[in-house]
């Protein structure tokens, strides 16, 4: 599923076309992809058509855009493939699940296409709750139990560095826990692993202050791949406007199994890790254990 810099790349296209602008018709073309809206299409349809869009928010890999209608919030959920696109009037994609006509005040009519090839995605009205350590924050309820992620104010590094420790599990399968840190997933936790040197089946307990150097690669990581509008392989991931991300370009480690390591020009490994690979240099990132 799309990543932290994905998300956020549409979470900021889509901002300044959203933020104020009224929903004006709502069309489900399928309501699979209501799967995690509490209530049949006719509830979504009739609480989205009047509403007013505030800015877009985001968390980790979970992206919403908040509503006039107290505490409440439209949740985009992009699972495998799902795209948000903006479009003018008379613009049709194929695969659209779900169409909201909008209406901004300076923009004028816009549409809003949520286009989903494998269907694992969702849209969904949601109430807002307070977050666990900043009450005067909220979330959608189907994020509370998302940890914050290594760009968010409120991230808290010495904790993040002391769970990690107690995890006792490979660094990898914790960087990819999104209640212990979100936003990371399988592209961007080979990536900031390979730059670390840090194995991806390493003991957590055995990173010490190593920890630091994994984490400034994650920011790092996720601040370039931002700069290049997140990775696209294929059209399954694209910006609102239908544009493919290009880091995938500047990758080091996922994807280029058999290919010479970019530091030290061993073949790149690939290894079959919970039902997908983890890519790495077993020069660069040889397993380390706990003293």
């Amino acid at each position: 599923m799309p990543e932290l810099p994905e998300v956020e790349v549409v979470r900021a296209g889509l901002e300044p076309a959203v933020t104020g602008a009224r929903v004006t018709s709502v069309t489900v073309f399928d309501e699979r992809s209501l799967r995690r809206h509490d209530g049949p299409r006719e509830d979504f349809i009739d609480r989205l058509t009047g509403i007013r869009m505030l800015a877009p928010e985001r968390r980790g890999k979970f992206l919403w855009i908040p509503l006039s209608a107290p505490a409440s919030a439209l949740v985009v959920h992009l699972g495998m493939s799902g795209q948000v696109l903006l479009r003018d009037r008379d613009t049709d994609d194929p695969r659209t699940r779900i169409r909201l006509e909008l209406e901004h005040p300076e923009h004028g009519p816009l549409r809003l296409n949520f286009v989903d090839q494998r269907i694992f995605g969702s849209m969904a009205i949601d109430r807002l709750v307070p977050t666990k350590d900043h009450p005067a924050q909220s979330v959608p309820s189907q994020v509370a139990h998302i940890a914050r992620d290594p760009l968010d104010e409120g991230f808290d590094d010495e904790h993040f560095f002391a769970a990690l420790a107690r995890r006792r599990t490979g660094v990898k399968r914790a960087l990819l826990d999104q209640t212990l840190v979100s936003g990371i997933g399988n592209i961007y936790a080979d990536e900031a692993l390979w730059a670390a040197r840090v194995h991806y089946n390493e003991p957590t307990d055995a990173l010490s202050r190593r920890a630091v150097s994994l984490l400034s690669e994650v920011r790092a990581v996720f601040a370039r791949a931002l700069a290049e509008g997140g990775t696209s392989f294929d059209t399954q991931y694209l910006q609102v406007n239908g544009e493919s991300g290009y880091f995938a370009r500047s990758l080091n480690a996922y994807g280029r199994q058999g290919l010479p390591c970019p530091r030290c020009g061993r073949p790149l490994v690939r290894e079959r890790f919970m039902n997908r690979g983890s890519h790495f240099c077993a020069k660069c990132q040889p397993v380390r254990r706990a003293a």
